[in-house]
């Protein structure tokens, strides 16, 4: 990628972190860090998110179809870092983040506890740009935790931060 376009994306950020949680080809719960996650519509409500080829969550998003997007709380920072710098191809990153699963209200694919939102989707379709999959879901529910007022975002120095109502 050319310097200016990685300058350039730097001084975008921070932009908003998540946690996908899905289930792999066995129905096994894996859990993703991912700040390419945007709403793409209002009615109905739909959400995507973007997912290189080669990722296990990809393999299991494509399965079953369906995937919640966790919007984690700063208390949680270590264990989003784990979901996003970890395969759980090769062991279980959601234990090893110490995160605690629920299940979801809809769908199969669970919730991560004392996420700040969780939004189940269930995947309306699918489209490959580049080294990517943009899986567009509609929301189906969304479950919200009212204590918890900030979530994590990601920022260009590979950092996960909480930021208050005025962008501290």
């Amino acid at each position: 990628m050319p310097a200016e376009l990685i300058k350039a994306f730097e001084l975008i950020t921070p932009i908003p972190y998540a946690v996908i949680t899905s289930l792999d080809a066995k129905g096994k719960p894996n859990a993703m860090g991912a700040s390419w996650v945007t709403r793409t519509s209002i009615e109905p409500v739909l959400m995507l998110v973007s997912i290189d080829h080669s990722r296990y969550t990809h393999e299991g998003i494509e399965k079953n179809k369906e995937y919640v997007i966790n919007y984690l709380t700063p208390e949680q920072t270590k264990a989003g870092w784990i979901c996003g710098s970890e395969s759980g191809r090769n062991g279980n990153k959601i234990k090893k983040a110490g995160l605690e699963l629920i299940p979801s209200t809809t769908i199969k694919t669970p919730t991560i506890k004392d996420a700040q939102v969780a939004l189940e989707c269930k995947v309306v379709s699918t489209h490959e740009t580049g080294d990517h999959t943009l899986f567009i879901g509609e929301v189906v529910a969304a479950t919200i935790n009212p204590q918890k007022t900030k979530h994590l975002y990601y920022t260009s120095d590979n950092r996960l931060i909480g930021m208050d109502e005025k962008g501290d």
